[in-house]
């Protein structure tokens, strides 16, 4: 959530910004990094530049959706290890665990699978972000930030 702003007014910017970096053309792990950074009130164009083979379920090839792999990247922007002085956070792997088994739960129960082909279907093929994405890219940001902040970690990146 944005600094000073209510959790209602947090959440309509966070989806502004989602819909201004959808028109920007950025893909769905693309976005997820992108809100990261800028709640950590940081910018790396080398790592967005790295998420965009992630869209589209690996490059656009049907298989895992970005916003699952996105968030997993997500995470481990939070809770992984950066350099070799650093230690990934203690429960890293089962943070990862508790949003891929809810992304399956979710995304199965919607569309069937958690691949870009059971999500898009024929869209698939236009290879653009869609309704569905947003669907998706909208509650995996959520999810994420109540992952991080039900393990003591504050998604703003500030000591608590």
């Amino acid at each position: 959530m944005l600094a000073g702003k209510g959790h209602k007014a947090g959440m309509n910017d966070e989806l502004f910004r989602m819909m201004e970096l959808y028109q920007q053309g950025f893909n769905c792990s693309q976005i997820l990094l992108l809100l990261g950074l800028e709640n950590l009130g940081r910018s790396s164009p080398d790592l967005i530049r790295a998420m965009t083979g992630l869209g589209g379920g690996l490059g656009f090839s049907g298989k895992i959706c970005g916003a699952l792999t996105g968030g997993v990247c997500l995470l481990g922007l939070y809770a992984g290890r950066g350099a070799p002085e650093e230690k990934e956070h203690d429960r890293f792997l089962l943070l990862i665990d508790e949003l891929v088994q809810w992304f399956e739960g979710e995304a199965g129960r919607l569309y069937g699978g958690i691949n870009c082909a059971d999500i898009l279907g024929e869209e698939l093929t236009y290879r653009a972000v869609t309704p569905k994405c947003g669907t998706l890219i909208g509650s995996t940001y959520n999810k994420v930030k109540e992952i991080l902040v039900s393990n003591g970690i504050n998604p703003a990146g500030e000591e608590k």
